[in-house]
């Protein structure tokens, strides 16, 4: 039985509960942001029933919050002003901003078991890393991904391309790119071989792979330094660029993170960069045939790793924090991962989850979700910084300023180091 199954014949042991002060010691909030296509808070508020099925004495309130984004700001808002969650969904690269409020609590804290531990050592560990600063684990990972390459297989066979050999150098997919765009009588383009978001919620995250092809890192794993104006990350931004302005093959302008998989699936882009997490929703309104591939290289492949993690918050009750350690072990179960990939199209962040049955029947039947756990060993991490948000603004801006034709990106990416700079220089005392 699958969980979304599981929340429908457990709407009447919920409501029961509602109802029951018996059953329902503890109450404790859970923020949690939806980034993907497809009806995902019915899947949450699933696995939410059947968390409270099987822990009667504490309640879960499952709060939609928006996108990533939009969920941290709700959640500090609400820390700040005494209300926090207990338990929150926020990005992995939001760990050292939750440090700095001091909202959040160490997950290390509630490990006290040989169990516990056993648990957290099935983490991969290149997702788990993330978690990990100044010797304590902060979160744990939930809903991870790596960005990949959605593409039209029927689009490559009607340009004469082999649709089971995608590109994996920058050259070959510049070449593949302008084999598949395509004009209709009045010179306009009707296809583009190739898209990549450039909005300001995601471009530093799809970035971050360009740099990273390139050689190039954009961030210390300290979260003090910044990279912006390094010749790797610059040459970067230059082949962002060149992709609509030299080599036509992609829209001018900013692509929105939101409508490229739909600019996809409606035959708009043949070729399409975007997370894991949206195979799902493509598999499921696609009405062709696409492959998923890893990202190309220059010359190497990679990509980075992104997603959301699980935090505890430090202002709620030592009773609440138990209860929302329980639940954070629950949905973090193999089990549970790998419905929750399944359903969503995420990288299940355990290695025992690709190892359960549900797993191994999905990856036989959809070969494609079997990409993005490969490519981790070719994955980088994400951009982290002190004063995340305000750094990533900077980033992001320059992005775009180069983009739309603004600023050179060379100009872009020193202009953004040298505020990046200004911003961390009070961390690095």
């Amino acid at each position: 039985m699958t969980y979304l199954k599981q929340a429908l014949l457990g709407s009447v042991s919920l409501s029961m509960l509602a109802l029951s002060p018996a059953a329902a010691q503890t109450d404790i909030t859970f923020f949690y942001p939806v980034q993907v296509g497809g009806p995902l808070t019915d899947v949450i508020d699933g696995y939410v029933a059947d968390f409270h099925e099987h822990h009667p004495d504490i309640r879960v309130e499952a709060v939609f919050s928006g996108n990533y984004t939009e969920t941290t700001t709700r959640a500090l808002t609400a820390a700040r002003s005494g209300t926090p969650p207990t338990v929150a969904v926020l990005l992995a690269t939001d760990i050292f901003t939750l440090m700095e409020e001091d909202v959040i609590q160490p997950m290390d804290t509630f490990i006290t078991t040989e169990e516990d531990q056993t648990w957290v050592d099935g983490f991969m560990p290149a997702y788990l890393a993330s978690a990990r600063v100044d010797g304590h684990l902060w979160a744990v990972p939930f809903q991870r991904s790596t960005a990949v390459m959605y593409y039209n297989k029927e689009a490559f066979a009607a340009a004469g391309l082999d649709p089971e050999q995608p590109p994996r150098t920058w050259d070959e997919m510049v070449e593949m790119g302008q084999a598949l765009t395509q004009r209709d009588a009045s010179g306009n383009v009707s296809q583009y071989g190739l898209g990549i978001p450039s909005s300001m919620n995601a471009v530093h995250w799809l970035f971050g792979a360009l740099v990273a092809q390139n050689g190039g890192m954009l961030s210390s794993e300290d979260g003090l330094h910044t990279f912006f104006d390094a010749p790797e990350v610059v040459e970067a931004l230059q082949f962002f660029v060149d992709l609509s302005t030299e080599h036509g093959i992609h829209p001018a302008g900013v692509l929105e993170w939101g409508t490229t998989p739909n600019d996809f699936m409606q035959g708009r882009l043949a070729m399409a960069w975007h997370t894991t997490g949206n195979l799902s929703n493509i598999r499921n309104n696609a009405t062709f045939d696409f492959g998923v591939a890893p990202f190309p290289g220059n010359p190497e492949p990679a990509s980075v790793l992104g997603g959301g993690n699980l935090y505890i918050f430090s202002g709620a009750t030592e009773e609440q924090q138990a209860a929302a350690f329980e639940f954070v072990k629950f949905m973090t179960s193999a089990e549970l991962l790998a419905d929750w990939g399944v359903q969503t199209g995420y990288v299940a962040p355990r290695d025992d989850s690709w190892e359960t049955e549900t797993l191994r029947n999905f990856v036989a039947e959809v070969p494609q979700a079997q990409v993005a756990r490969m490519q981790i060993p070719d994955s980088k991490p994400e951009i982290s910084t002190h004063e995340a948000a305000r750094v990533n603004q900077v980033l992001n801006t320059a992005i775009q300023a180069a983009i739309i034709g603004e600023q050179t990106p060379e100009a872009a990416l020193s202009a953004a180091q040298a505020e990046a700079d200004r911003i961390l220089a009070v961390y690095r005392d």
